[in-house]
């Protein structure tokens, strides 16, 4: 499986803020170690242009971005501190999303080993969002003939409000979120499939939830893609989470999502979206959990049988 991943993924932060940016490195160690991906399997992107960018997002809100000149206010809705590095590595994500949606068009299944920052707008970013890569990607994809009808299936714990707000009224694009229902975002614009979960439901209701709508809607949609952002913050003891998922109930998701598309023939970028474990280690752990059911649904006999961090 091919996967989007460079070192410029990783942009130090300040001591004790709340984004985990080093999973995105312990990730990417964490599958080759593991013999997910092979050292051929990595594409570096490059920085997305900012004529791709402005597809989706405000000329305003680039120029203060490139520039550095967000206000207090859009700085701390965004979540992140300003920085050359963090404009740099937010551009790299994207591309590696576009990347991996051209490869998963090629390929069946491709993945970036960031992505899914379903929180940008057009015209600000939050809730640790800068770009909105899955929105560039799909405009992307559009223009260049590559895919019509594309299907975002974003099982985050958190709500995907800007996917959901910048789509609306857009038939060839179909937003399904299922996340927490008293969770961030406060105010949920109206995904085309809005599935809220009450706080605390463990393995059994979530999935028996996924089970109730997923089909219907893959089938319904018949997407020439699918986008799976694969949160991770639905686990039990996430931070921000407030979803009681097992390390198993994660394993059984992410397995039942691609056992659906792969019985469809639909190509799936998969990309990680948010996570919040006690560590950053952990937090990367969990989200190779995704990795590997794609590679036990994908390539059965080259998956390797690994035990968990501890």
């Amino acid at each position: 499986m091919r996967v989007s991943y460079c070192d410029g993924y990783y942009v130090p932060l300040p001591d004790g803020h709340p984004f985990p940016m080093a999973k995105f490195p312990a990730l990417h160690r964490r599958l080759l170690d593991e013999g997910i991906i092979t050292s051929r399997d990595v594409v570096a992107p490059r920085q997305a242009d900012w004529a791709d960018l402005r597809r989706v997002h405000t000329a305003e809100y680039l120029s203060n971005l490139a520039e550095g000149s967000l206000s207090d206010h859009a700085e701390r809705r965004m979540g992140l501190p300003w920085s050359k590095r963090l404009v740099y590595r937010s551009r790299l994500a994207v591309q590696g999303t576009i990347n991996a949606a051209f490869m998963a068009l090629t390929d069946g299944v491709a993945a970036n080993l960031a992505g899914g920052t379903h929180h940008a707008f057009p015209d600000r970013g939050e809730g640790f969002c800068v770009l909105n890569d899955v929105a560039v990607a799909i405009r992307v994809l559009q223009s260049s003939c590559w895919a019509r009808r594309i299907l975002i299936v974003d099982l985050d714990v958190h709500q995907g409000n800007a996917n959901a707000a910048f789509f609306a009224g857009d038939d060839s694009v179909f937003t399904f979120s299922m996340h927490g229902a008293k969770n961030y975002p406060f105010e949920k614009p109206s995904s085309s499939l809005n599935v809220p979960l009450d706080d605390n439901i463990g393995d059994d209701v979530y999935l028996d939830t996924l089970k109730a709508y997923l089909p219907d809607t893959l089938d319904a949609v018949a997407p020439d893609l699918v986008f799976y952002l694969g949160g991770i913050d639905v686990a039990a003891d996430d931070r921000f989470g407030r979803i009681a998922l097992s390390r198993d109930g994660l394993h059984a998701r992410d397995r039942y999502v691609l056992e659906q598309l792969d019985q469809r023939d639909l190509p799936v970028a998969l990309l990680l979206s948010g996570g919040y474990a006690e560590t950053p280690t952990l937090t990367a752990d969990l989200h190779a959990i995704l990795h590997r059911e794609a590679a036990r649904v994908f390539s059965p006999t080259a998956a390797p049988d690994h035990p968990a961090i501890q």
